[in-house]
Formats: C-alpha cells, sequence, structure tokens
C-alpha cells in the first residue's frame, strides 16, 4: 500500500498538474496505472530509509510521510515527462535529506521503534537452573 494517492497528489498540486504529468492518452483524466506506479516507488524508496529504524511497511502513515510521498513521486513524474522544475528537484532532495534524518533517528516519525541489538544477538532470560551439571550422577 502507497503512502500517499491520487487524491493526495491532486490536494498538494491540483488537477491540472497530475494531467500533464499522467494523462498518457490525451483524455483529460490521470492515468491511474501511471500514478499508482509513480506512488509506489515513491512509497519503496522510502522504505529503503525507514528500514533502518521501524518495521516496513508502516501500518499508519504519518503526515510527514505522506507529503514525502508526493513530493517524490511528482519528481519521478516530471522526470519522465522532462517536466522537471528546479522546484522539484529541491523538494525531492530535501524529502531524501528528511528520510536520511529519519533513517539515523535525528528526526521521529513518533511512531514505536523495534528494540535493536547491538551486534544481532538475541538475549533469552530465563529463570534459575533447577539442575546442575553432575547432580544426576550415581
Amino acid at each position: 500500500m502507497a503512502y500517499a494517492t491520487q487524491q493526495d497528489i491532486i490536494d498538494r498540486y491540483s488537477l491540472d498538474e497530475l494531467l500533464i504529468l499522467t494523462d498518457r492518452d490525451q483524455d483529460d483524466q490521470p492515468d491511474t496505472a501511471v500514478v499508482d506506479r509513480a506512488l509506489a516507488d515513491a512509497t519503496a524508496e522510502i522504505d529503503t530509509y525507514l528500514a533502518a529504524r521501524y518495521q516496513v511497511p508502516l501500518s499508519s502513515v504519518p503526515d510527514v510521510l505522506l507529503r514525502l510521498c508526493v513530493d517524490i513521486a511528482i519528481y519521478r513524474l516530471s522526470t519522465d515527462r522532462a517536466g522537471g522544475t528546479e522546484e522539484r528537484r529541491t523538494r525531492y532532495e530535501d524529502a531524501t535529506a528528511m528520510l536520511r534524518l529519519i533513517a539515523k533517528g535525528e528526526v521521529s516519525l513518533g511512531l514505536p521503534t523495534p528494540p535493536k541489538s547491538s551486534n544481532g544477538a538475541v538475549l533469552v532470560v530465563g529463570s534459575e537452573r533447577k539442575f546442575k551439571r553432575g547432580s544426576f550422577r550415581p
């Protein structure tokens, strides 16, 4: 599931902008397959950063990730259609910079992070031994 929807793109950029980037068959409707692919790609890119700190995919989407997903998807769509602008590139770079900070733990999404051990070892704690070595010898 993508972290944003086609409607989120429309809400942030406008239907006209989305049509310019995705109306491949010139029917005055966004090509939903193109939009869905861009949103899925953006979500996958976001997950590569988030996986350093969180279990992905996330079950709930913080607002900041919705914005980042839209900005990344618009940037990717823009490069496909030669509609890339300096502003879109800057938004994309800002989004990836924010994701790097989240991955490092310098910025929090406000979600619980699973505990991680430093060396990958699992620690098992149990009750004290009831029997000791040699206690069954005749």
